[in-house]
């Protein structure tokens, strides 16, 4: 490696002038698994994400496999690019259309969206009260962790969306063609779902810009963006505004069912509260976030060229729990949206069914690069064992592939052996 230095800011949080330095341990190590250069110092995370002009966010939406030639001609067809807009984006545009976006996440609109949120709970309970009918055990991510976050975000951006469920398929699709590591098979099943995606929405745009609305398609046209810099925003937007707020209140809900009294303490909101914070800061649902290195830098008493990668822990580490929402000027937008709908959802659900218990100890996960949680959340409801302190039940009968009712297996993994590795 080099031996040139880049200059960087003066210190901040351990930081000293010319190089980036952690506390304790073995802040940086490479990954050979990964090729990336992983970071687990919470003082040294925050410092990487506050130099974006020394550390890039270029390679936030790059594919971590690489697309293989049928994967990319699938996309192709629709047009499928992903401009520098949001969260890869450090250009000039970048405050511009991030201020264009925080207008429909401030806190003033989220605020005031809370009552919809919970009428969409409730309105999803009965459905979940009929599929858990005679003991029978229920999936908390199917009726209630996925349907009210997607529901939610539509309403907010102004978009009329498709079926639930397809937005749902479309965006676990599209983490785990970008985030996870799928052979070239499921590769291109994954990219087909993708370009579907795309393709609709290049379809609202087209619209949008012959009828203009005050919603944030019409917003983002406003400022004069391309189609291709629209979709690439809103594609972003309607997986990560929705999926990572399902990913967080379905790992809430696995965590408090399998604590029985926990669980039904949910219904206070004191308790939710301390859920949501401890659920963040060891166990978000985006764990991880890359950064590329701009200039030759010294990290952590290693010399990293230009290019080099680095693999960020936002959770986990000994952090606060705002530091799963990221540092700086890339800092995620919907956190108070997020953490909003989790502290909702799991208190009208608690307090509707204060005896669930958890029907699968260790369910399906979600596990990608920077996205990973509870695939499913089976429970079954005990109305009548609400105080009772013992751990998962699990019915009798057919209970699924290790013992979890109807469990699929994994979605994805990232620990890679020597044939997966990236190149």
């Amino acid at each position: 490696m080099t031996s040139s230095r880049s200059t960087v800011p003066a210190a901040r949080e351990g930081v000293e002038h010319g190089d980036v330095t952690g506390r304790g341990g073995c802040p940086v190590l490479f990954d050979h698994d990964r090729g990336m250069w992983s970071i687990s110092d919470p003082a040294m995370v925050r410092a990487v994400l506050q130099q974006p002009d020394v550390f890039g966010p270029h390679n936030s939406l790059t594919a971590y496999r690489a697309l293989t030639v049928r994967s990319l001609r699938t996309l192709n067809r629709v047009g499928f690019a992903l401009p520098a807009v949001l969260a890869n984006n450090a250009g000039p545009t970048h405050r511009r259309i991030r201020g264009c976006v925080a207008h429909f996440l401030g806190a003033g609109r989220v605020d005031a969206l809370q009552d919809t949120v919970m009428a969409l709970v409730r309105a999803q309970l009965p459905a979940l009260g009929g599929a858990l009918a005679g003991g029978r055990p229920a999936d908390l991510v199917e009726l209630i962790a996925g349907p009210v976050p997607a529901l939610t975000l539509l309403r907010l951006f102004g978009i009329a969306g498709p079926p639930i469920g397809t937005l749902k398929q479309w965006s676990r699709d599209s983490l785990e063609l970008f985030w996870g590591a799928p052979d070239p098979d499921r590769q291109e099943v994954l990219a087909s779902q993708a370009a579907d995606f795309y393709d609709w929405l290049r379809g609202l745009v087209a619209v949008e810009r012959r009828t203009p609305g005050d919603g944030l398609l019409g917003a983002l046209i406003g400022l004069g963006l391309t189609d291709e810099q629209v979709c690439s925003a809103c594609y972003f937007l309607l997986i990560a505004g929705q999926e990572t707020t399902t990913q967080l209140i379905s790992t809430m809900f696995q965590r408090a069912l399998v604590e029985p009294p926990r669980w039904a303490g949910c219904a206070d909101p004191d308790v939710v509260d301390d859920l949501v914070e401890n659920t963040l800061t060891t166990d978000s649902p985006v764990p991880t976030w890359r950064r590329v290195v701009r200039r030759p830098v010294r990290l952590g008493g290693h010399d990293l060229d230009v290019g080099a990668e680095v693999l960020l822990r936002l959770t986990g580490i000994g952090g606060d729990a705002s530091l799963a929402f990221g540092v700086g000027v890339h800092r995620c937008l919907g956190e108070r949206l997020a953490t909003a709908e989790a502290r909702i959802v799991v208190r009208e659900t608690a307090s509707a069914f204060p005896g669930l218990r958890s029907a699968c100890a260790d369910p399906p996960m979600i596990d990608l690069l920077s996205f990973r949680a509870p695939a499913q959340v089976w429970a079954v409801h005990r109305p009548d064992r609400v105080d009772r302190s013992a751990g998962s039940v699990h019915p009798a009968g057919d209970t699924g592939v290790g013992g979890c009712p109807g469990r699929a297996e994994p979605i994805t993994r990232t620990r890679l052996d020597a044939s997966t590795r990236r190149r």
